[in-house]
Protein backbone atom coordinates (compact mmCIF):
# COMPACT_ATOMS: atom_id res chain seq x y z
CA UNK A 1 0.00 0.00 0.00
CA UNK A 2 1.36 3.45 -0.86
CA UNK A 3 2.05 5.80 2.01
CA UNK A 4 -0.77 8.40 2.37
CA UNK A 5 0.22 12.15 2.42
CA UNK A 6 -1.92 13.25 4.47
CA UNK A 7 -3.06 11.29 8.04
CA UNK A 8 -5.95 12.64 8.90
CA UNK A 9 -5.91 12.12 12.66
CA UNK A 10 -9.23 11.92 14.89
CA UNK A 11 -9.14 10.94 18.83
CA UNK A 12 -12.91 10.39 19.34
CA UNK A 13 -14.85 10.05 22.83
CA UNK A 14 -18.76 9.13 22.43
CA UNK A 15 -20.19 11.79 20.59
CA UNK A 16 -21.24 9.66 17.21
CA UNK A 17 -23.08 12.94 15.32
CA UNK A 18 -19.88 15.00 15.89
CA UNK A 19 -18.14 12.43 14.27
CA UNK A 20 -20.24 10.89 11.56
CA UNK A 21 -20.43 15.18 10.58
CA UNK A 22 -16.51 15.36 10.48
CA UNK A 23 -16.21 11.79 8.79
CA UNK A 24 -19.07 13.55 6.35
CA UNK A 25 -16.90 16.55 5.62
CA UNK A 26 -14.50 14.21 4.84
CA UNK A 27 -15.86 12.13 2.35
CA UNK A 28 -16.74 15.00 0.48
CA UNK A 29 -12.96 16.25 -0.19
CA UNK A 30 -11.90 16.68 -3.33
CA UNK A 31 -8.13 15.46 -2.45
CA UNK A 32 -8.12 12.20 -1.40
CA UNK A 33 -4.67 11.07 -0.71
CA UNK A 34 -5.04 10.81 2.77
CA UNK A 35 -5.97 7.87 5.59
CA UNK A 36 -8.26 8.43 8.48
CA UNK A 37 -6.83 7.43 11.98
CA UNK A 38 -9.95 7.25 14.88
CA UNK A 39 -8.81 6.32 18.34
CA UNK A 40 -11.97 5.57 20.65
CA UNK A 41 -11.29 6.75 23.94
CA UNK A 42 -15.32 6.24 24.57
CA UNK A 43 -16.29 3.82 27.38
CA UNK A 44 -18.79 2.20 25.00
CA UNK A 45 -18.77 0.59 21.94
CA UNK A 46 -21.31 3.48 20.12
CA UNK A 47 -18.19 4.31 18.01
CA UNK A 48 -17.25 1.47 16.94
CA UNK A 49 -20.38 0.36 16.44
CA UNK A 50 -20.86 3.66 13.72
CA UNK A 51 -17.52 2.77 12.24
CA UNK A 52 -18.42 -0.42 10.89
CA UNK A 53 -21.39 0.92 9.34
CA UNK A 54 -20.01 3.88 8.15
CA UNK A 55 -19.26 3.15 3.79
CA UNK A 56 -18.12 6.74 2.65
CA UNK A 57 -14.37 6.54 3.52
CA UNK A 58 -13.15 3.16 3.02
CA UNK A 59 -9.41 4.38 4.33
CA UNK A 60 -10.29 4.32 8.08
CA UNK A 61 -8.28 2.86 10.23
CA UNK A 62 -9.86 1.91 14.02
CA UNK A 63 -8.03 1.76 17.56
CA UNK A 64 -9.46 1.27 20.77
CA UNK A 65 -7.65 2.38 23.35
CA UNK A 66 -6.87 0.05 25.83
CA UNK A 67 -7.27 2.12 28.86
CA UNK A 68 -8.85 5.82 29.80
CA UNK A 69 -6.27 7.94 27.88
CA UNK A 70 -8.27 11.85 28.29
CA UNK A 71 -6.72 14.79 26.86
CA UNK A 72 -4.56 15.29 25.53
CA UNK A 73 -3.48 11.56 25.27
CA UNK A 74 -6.00 10.52 22.89
CA UNK A 75 -4.54 12.67 20.75
CA UNK A 76 -1.17 11.44 20.90
CA UNK A 77 -2.58 7.94 20.56
CA UNK A 78 -4.25 9.03 17.07
CA UNK A 79 -0.48 10.89 16.00
CA UNK A 80 1.45 7.61 17.18
CA UNK A 81 -0.58 5.71 14.49
CA UNK A 82 -0.21 8.00 11.68
CA UNK A 83 1.59 7.05 8.85
CA UNK A 84 1.57 9.79 6.33
CA UNK A 85 3.87 12.47 5.51
CA UNK A 86 1.98 14.99 7.42
CA UNK A 87 -0.40 15.14 10.37
CA UNK A 88 -3.85 16.68 10.17
CA UNK A 89 -5.27 16.32 13.73
CA UNK A 90 -9.07 16.74 13.67
CA UNK A 91 -11.10 17.21 17.02
CA UNK A 92 -14.23 15.15 16.68
CA UNK A 93 -16.28 18.17 17.21
CA UNK A 94 -14.81 19.76 14.11
CA UNK A 95 -15.25 19.34 10.67
CA UNK A 96 -13.73 20.60 7.12
CA UNK A 97 -15.38 24.19 6.01
CA UNK A 98 -15.53 23.09 2.46
CA UNK A 99 -14.94 20.31 -0.21
CA UNK A 100 -11.52 21.92 -1.34
CA UNK A 101 -10.26 22.37 2.31
CA UNK A 102 -8.07 19.61 2.13
CA UNK A 103 -6.54 20.44 -1.01
CA UNK A 104 -5.70 23.72 -0.16
CA UNK A 105 -3.98 22.41 2.59
CA UNK A 106 -1.85 20.33 0.17
CA UNK A 107 -1.42 23.36 -2.12
CA UNK A 108 0.34 24.84 0.64
CA UNK A 109 2.36 21.86 1.66
CA UNK A 110 3.82 22.18 -2.09
CA UNK A 111 3.76 25.95 -2.14
CA UNK A 112 5.46 26.89 1.68
CA UNK A 113 9.00 26.55 0.61
CA UNK A 114 9.51 23.54 2.57
CA UNK A 115 7.40 24.98 5.60
CA UNK A 116 7.04 22.04 8.09
CA UNK A 117 4.44 24.23 10.11
CA UNK A 118 0.63 25.42 8.39
CA UNK A 119 -1.93 26.60 9.98
CA UNK A 120 -4.88 28.37 8.59
CA UNK A 121 -7.78 30.58 9.42
CA UNK A 122 -11.19 29.00 10.66
CA UNK A 123 -14.78 29.84 11.58
CA UNK A 124 -16.08 29.70 15.03
CA UNK A 125 -19.37 27.51 14.84
CA UNK A 126 -21.73 27.92 17.81
CA UNK A 127 -23.86 24.47 18.41
CA UNK A 128 -26.64 26.21 20.00
CA UNK A 129 -27.26 29.05 17.55
CA UNK A 130 -25.33 27.89 14.75
CA UNK A 131 -23.82 31.62 14.60
CA UNK A 132 -20.32 31.11 12.19
CA UNK A 133 -17.87 33.80 13.12
CA UNK A 134 -14.87 33.94 11.11
CA UNK A 135 -11.40 33.86 12.88
CA UNK A 136 -8.39 35.16 10.32
CA UNK A 137 -4.98 36.82 11.30
CA UNK A 138 -4.54 40.81 10.71
CA UNK A 139 -1.10 42.17 9.69
CA UNK A 140 0.07 42.68 12.82
CA UNK A 141 -0.51 39.18 14.03
CA UNK A 142 0.97 38.09 11.37
CA UNK A 143 4.08 40.01 11.95
CA UNK A 144 4.26 39.36 15.89
CA UNK A 145 4.13 35.47 15.09
CA UNK A 146 6.50 35.38 12.89
CA UNK A 147 8.95 37.80 15.16
CA UNK A 148 8.94 35.01 17.71
CA UNK A 149 6.74 32.29 19.08
CA UNK A 150 6.47 34.12 22.15
CA UNK A 151 4.32 36.50 20.90
CA UNK A 152 1.52 33.80 21.11
CA UNK A 153 1.20 34.71 24.85
CA UNK A 154 -0.21 38.17 23.83
CA UNK A 155 -2.95 36.06 21.93
CA UNK A 156 -3.26 32.50 20.65
CA UNK A 157 -3.13 33.52 17.05
CA UNK A 158 -3.31 29.54 15.65
CA UNK A 159 -6.21 28.72 16.81
CA UNK A 160 -7.07 24.83 17.77
CA UNK A 161 -5.51 22.02 16.87
CA UNK A 162 -7.52 21.09 13.74
CA UNK A 163 -6.20 24.40 12.17
CA UNK A 164 -3.27 22.87 11.62
CA UNK A 165 -1.04 20.76 9.09
CA UNK A 166 2.45 19.65 10.79
CA UNK A 167 5.04 17.71 8.86
CA UNK A 168 5.42 14.18 10.55
CA UNK A 169 8.97 14.51 10.97
CA UNK A 170 8.71 17.44 13.67
CA UNK A 171 8.10 14.02 16.08
CA UNK A 172 6.47 16.22 18.62
CA UNK A 173 4.12 15.50 20.62
CA UNK A 174 1.41 17.02 23.09
CA UNK A 175 2.00 17.09 26.48
CA UNK A 176 -0.08 15.41 29.17
CA UNK A 177 0.71 17.59 31.82
CA UNK A 178 -1.82 20.30 30.29
CA UNK A 179 -5.07 20.48 29.23
CA UNK A 180 -6.02 24.17 29.32
CA UNK A 181 -2.59 25.69 27.41
CA UNK A 182 -1.96 22.17 25.79
CA UNK A 183 -2.34 23.25 22.00
CA UNK A 184 -0.32 26.64 23.26
CA UNK A 185 2.60 25.71 24.55
CA UNK A 186 2.48 22.27 22.05
CA UNK A 187 2.75 25.23 19.23
CA UNK A 188 5.79 27.36 21.05
CA UNK A 189 7.87 24.49 21.45
CA UNK A 190 7.03 23.32 17.57
CA UNK A 191 8.18 27.00 16.44
CA UNK A 192 10.99 27.54 18.52
CA UNK A 193 12.31 24.21 16.44
CA UNK A 194 11.33 24.99 12.98
CA UNK A 195 11.77 28.83 13.02
CA UNK A 196 9.01 29.03 10.80
CA UNK A 197 5.20 28.92 10.12
CA UNK A 198 2.97 29.11 6.77
CA UNK A 199 -0.41 30.43 7.43
CA UNK A 200 -3.39 29.95 4.95
CA UNK A 201 -5.78 32.83 4.77
CA UNK A 202 -9.49 30.96 4.36
CA UNK A 203 -11.52 29.32 7.00
CA UNK A 204 -11.03 25.82 6.13
CA UNK A 205 -12.13 24.72 9.25
CA UNK A 206 -15.39 24.82 11.60
CA UNK A 207 -14.46 24.61 15.39
CA UNK A 208 -17.55 23.62 16.89
CA UNK A 209 -18.00 25.53 20.24
CA UNK A 210 -19.90 24.18 23.31
CA UNK A 211 -20.15 24.27 27.07
CA UNK A 212 -18.73 20.11 26.91
CA UNK A 213 -15.12 21.72 25.74
CA UNK A 214 -12.35 21.24 28.24
CA UNK A 215 -11.72 25.48 27.71
CA UNK A 216 -14.93 25.71 28.94
CA UNK A 217 -14.30 23.85 31.88
CA UNK A 218 -10.99 24.94 32.50
CA UNK A 219 -11.48 28.99 32.16
CA UNK A 220 -10.54 31.30 35.21
CA UNK A 221 -10.60 27.70 37.31
CA UNK A 222 -7.15 28.17 39.60
CA UNK A 223 -7.13 24.07 39.71
CA UNK A 224 -6.61 24.11 36.35
CA UNK A 225 -4.89 27.36 35.59
CA UNK A 226 -2.48 28.14 38.17
CA UNK A 227 -0.66 24.75 38.01
CA UNK A 228 -0.33 24.55 34.52
CA UNK A 229 1.17 28.16 33.32
CA UNK A 230 4.00 27.62 36.42
CA UNK A 231 4.58 24.06 34.75
CA UNK A 232 4.79 26.20 31.48
CA UNK A 233 7.24 28.85 32.49
CA UNK A 234 9.18 26.89 34.41
CA UNK A 235 9.30 24.61 31.22
CA UNK A 236 10.27 27.02 28.85
CA UNK A 237 12.33 28.63 30.87
CA UNK A 238 12.00 32.13 33.21
CA UNK A 239 13.98 34.00 30.70
CA UNK A 240 10.52 34.41 28.86
CA UNK A 241 9.69 36.79 31.09
CA UNK A 242 11.66 39.13 29.21
CA UNK A 243 9.15 38.95 26.60
CA UNK A 244 6.49 41.51 26.97
CA UNK A 245 3.46 39.65 26.38
CA UNK A 246 4.76 36.93 28.12
CA UNK A 247 4.93 39.17 31.35
CA UNK A 248 1.56 41.02 30.68
CA UNK A 249 0.22 37.12 30.25
CA UNK A 250 0.73 36.52 33.58
CA UNK A 251 0.57 39.64 34.85
CA UNK A 252 -3.84 39.33 33.60
CA UNK A 253 -3.55 35.58 35.13
CA UNK A 254 -3.44 36.66 38.49
CA UNK A 255 -5.22 39.65 38.18
CA UNK A 256 -8.49 37.92 36.79
CA UNK A 257 -8.06 35.03 39.41
CA UNK A 258 -7.70 37.82 42.08
CA UNK A 259 -4.99 36.82 43.38
CA UNK A 260 -3.66 38.91 46.23
CA UNK A 261 -0.66 36.44 48.03
CA UNK A 262 1.44 33.87 47.13
CA UNK A 263 0.00 31.74 49.73
CA UNK A 264 -2.93 31.57 47.44
CA UNK A 265 -1.13 29.86 44.70
CA UNK A 266 0.80 27.95 46.84
CA UNK A 267 -2.80 26.49 47.54
CA UNK A 268 -2.01 24.23 43.62
CA UNK A 269 1.38 24.96 43.16
CA UNK A 270 4.02 23.60 45.52
CA UNK A 271 7.36 24.51 43.92
CA UNK A 272 9.31 27.48 44.95
CA UNK A 273 7.38 30.72 42.45
CA UNK A 274 10.36 32.96 41.10
CA UNK A 275 10.87 36.19 42.55
CA UNK A 276 9.78 38.04 39.21
CA UNK A 277 6.11 36.31 40.04
CA UNK A 278 6.50 36.80 43.39
CA UNK A 279 6.64 40.97 42.42
CA UNK A 280 3.70 40.75 40.51
CA UNK A 281 1.61 39.60 43.31
CA UNK A 282 3.04 41.87 45.69
CA UNK A 283 2.40 45.03 43.66
CA UNK A 284 -1.13 44.03 42.38
CA UNK A 285 -1.77 43.61 46.22
CA UNK A 286 -1.40 47.24 46.45
CA UNK A 287 -4.10 47.93 44.21
CA UNK A 288 -7.89 47.53 44.74
CA UNK A 289 -9.03 45.00 42.69
CA UNK A 290 -11.36 46.93 41.04
CA UNK A 291 -8.96 49.36 39.85
CA UNK A 292 -6.65 46.42 38.45
CA UNK A 293 -9.94 45.81 36.46
CA UNK A 294 -10.07 49.02 34.82
CA UNK A 295 -8.16 47.98 31.51
CA UNK A 296 -6.06 51.04 30.94
CA UNK A 297 -4.63 51.55 34.54
CA UNK A 298 -3.90 47.99 34.57
CA UNK A 299 -1.73 48.08 31.47
CA UNK A 300 -0.09 51.20 32.34
CA UNK A 301 0.70 49.54 35.94
CA UNK A 302 1.74 46.23 34.53
CA UNK A 303 4.44 48.35 31.83
CA UNK A 304 5.41 50.19 34.49
CA UNK A 305 6.27 46.82 36.52
CA UNK A 306 7.88 45.25 33.15
CA UNK A 307 9.81 47.85 32.95
CA UNK A 308 11.71 47.69 36.76
CA UNK A 309 11.53 43.87 36.07
CA UNK A 310 14.24 44.25 33.64
CA UNK A 311 17.04 45.48 35.97
CA UNK A 312 16.45 42.63 37.67
CA UNK A 313 18.46 39.08 37.58
CA UNK A 314 16.78 36.13 36.47
CA UNK A 315 18.13 33.49 38.32
CA UNK A 316 15.98 31.83 40.08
Amino acid sequence: MNTPYISICIPAYKRVAYLKRLLDSISVQTYTNYEVIITDDSPTENVLDFIKNYKSIQTIFYFKNSFNAGTPENWNESISKAKGNWIKLMHDDDWFASPDSLQLFYNATLSSNNCPFIFCAYNNVLENSEKKTAKLLNPIEKFLLNQSPLNLFKKQFIGPPSCTLIRSDIHFLYDKQFKWVVDFEYYIRCLQKVKKNYYINKPLINIGVHSEQVTTYSFNNPEVVIPENHIMIEKLGFYILRNIFVYDYYWRMYRNLKIRSVDTIQKYWHKPIHPLLKQMISSQKKMPIRLLQFGLFSKAFMFCNYFLSLFKRLQF
